[in-house]
């Protein structure tokens, strides 16, 4: 494979409407609406579009927030020779600026197949690592339109089949990228650019003599980023605008399905017992059947621990099975790893049995079955695992009108931590509940249903996302 391509473009001779292209490169426009009193750090890779994000906003803290800290990080994720030399570009480019630089590498054994998603995961967790580290709780990405118009492609796409990022037509996963996403509950990911077109930042970069990388990868056709951006640069502008229309209306519709969705959740759910979800039978009778059906979704995911929300089409003909039901004899289903179990009390919700983690040592922030977040004080060390046969024998705590049965079977699927050394200071260890299709990635469109199970299941409270004033639909913003 070649080498990266290096780039200096001059910009004496910009043609008239390349000036006009730049002219919406106000950063006023692009920053003002974020709050940066916390400091920040940028995602920079070299190539133009993070390059261009990292002196833009350089130039407005200058003028708005003087006092904020700024943070550039590389993620080297040493696939390719000379991935360090580049870090060591960027690096060099950010002394020249007086901007704070640090580079990290994903280092280990790399995946044969599904690379590209193996090290996006990897960017993000080092990403949140260092911002951490550093007291930072925002990370920005150089993400552009012409890269939401490609996210948007490739998920429509994927319509005909299943969609491995668990974002199918179903799910409003042509929404796209969201202005800003909540990273393992800590770090928000805002994407400042997506308004913002990649010949307008590189006519502006040109302007100031900048230069930047050529990421070879990115005219690689085996991948399916670079296939989706060929065909929308032979498509012309009229693919581009389409494909941005769609977006904005799918994450309307998402965003306002949420917001319904999480009222039924606030209305007829709650939790009887640890791992226990219970929706009144009120809940098969209510007249909105598409929030319904997203809401079940949503708690079924939370209950069974899953990644992903289940199939709509699948969650749909359950809840029509449950509404049909009496409720005298229990109806009993399970999907995503989560039994729903129908009875005259109620629709109960657990994790099942089937497919629980092993015991292992816990590791201090791990995500244990998707469904707690391992919490070790004091340098304690433990084991976890499943409470299994021993929750049968365990006195069953007071649970309103959970039968005893479900109590018991909820309770079996719920984490036990052992210590297998004393803590340093003698605190305890803790299995803190997180909501589990938000646990890892939680968009700003699911920010009103993520919070309203959070609310039922006690896990933290879902922080506000950094802005200073509103960013798109106001419930972006707020619940």
């Amino acid at each position: 494979m070649s080498g990266p391509k290096h780039v200096r473009e001059s910009g004496n001779r910009l043609r008239h409407e390349d000036m006009r292209r730049t002219e919406d490169l106000k950063t006023d426009r692009l920053f003002s609406q974020i709050d940066f009193s916390g400091g920040a750090l940028v995602a920079v890779s070299g190539g133009s579009d993070s390059t261009a994000l990292l002196l833009l906003l350089k130039q407005y803290l200058y003028k708005a927030f003087p006092a904020a800290r700024l943070l550039a990080v590389t993620v080297d994720h040493a696939l390719r020779p000379g991935s360090s030399a580049e870090a060591e570009a960027v690096g060099s480019l950010c002394a020249r600026h007086g901007i704070s630089h640090r580079t990290v590498r994903w280092d280990g054994p790399k995946p044969a197949a599904g690379l590209p998603a193996a090290a996006r995961c990897a960017r993000y967790r080092l990403l949140a690592q260092a911002a951490c580290a550093a007291g930072i709780g925002m990370m920005l990405t150089g993400h552009t339109a012409d890269d939401q118009a490609e996210t948007v492609l490739m998920r429509r796409a994927r319509m005909a089949g299943p969609d491995p990022d668990g974002h199918g037509p179903d799910d409003h996963g042509l929404a796209g990228m969201a202005p800003a996403t909540l990273y393992d509950g800590a770090v928000w990911i805002v994407r400042p650019l997506l308004a913002t077109r990649r010949a307008a930042l590189r006519d502006w970069l040109a302007a100031r003599g900048e230069g930047w990388t050529e990421d070879p990868t990115n005219e690689n056709l085996s991948f399916e980023r670079p296939r989706m951006r060929a065909f929308l640069d032979g498509d012309g502008h009229a693919g581009f605008v389409q494909a941005l229309a769609v977006a904005a209306r799918a994450a309307e519709t998402r965003i306002d399905l949420g917001r319904h969705a999480a009222a039924l959740i606030g209305t007829h759910a709650a939790r009887p017992a640890a791992g226990l979800l219970r929706l009144d039978r009120a809940f098969l009778q209510e007249p909105d059947r598409q929030a319904a059906v997203h809401a079940l979704r949503i708690l079924i995911a939370a209950a069974g621990g899953a990644r992903f929300l289940p199939e709509r089409a699948r969650a749909a003909s359950l809840l029509a099975r449950l509404a049909g039901h009496p409720g005298r004899a229990p109806l009993r289903a399970t999907l995503s790893h989560a039994v729903v179990d129908a009875r005259a009390a109620g629709l109960f919700l657990h994790r099942e049995r089937r497919g629980l983690l092993a015991a292992a040592m816990a590791t201090d922030g791990a995500i244990w079955d998707g469904r707690y977040r391992i919490r070790l004080h004091g340098g304690a060390g433990c084991m976890v695992e499943a409470a299994g046969a021993s929750a049968a024998v365990a006195p069953m705590p007071e649970a309103g009108n959970a039968p005893a049965s479900l109590v018991r079977a909820a309770r079996a699927a719920e984490p036990v931590l052992s210590a297998t050394e004393p803590a340093i200071h003698g605190e305890d260890a803790a299995a803190v509940p997180v909501v589990a299709p938000f646990a890892r990635f939680l968009s700003c469109f699911d920010l009103a249903p993520a919070r309203a199970v959070a609310a039922i299941v006690g896990a933290d409270a879902v922080p506000p996302p950094p802005f200073a004033g509103r960013i798109g639909p106001a419930s972006w913003a707020k619940a």
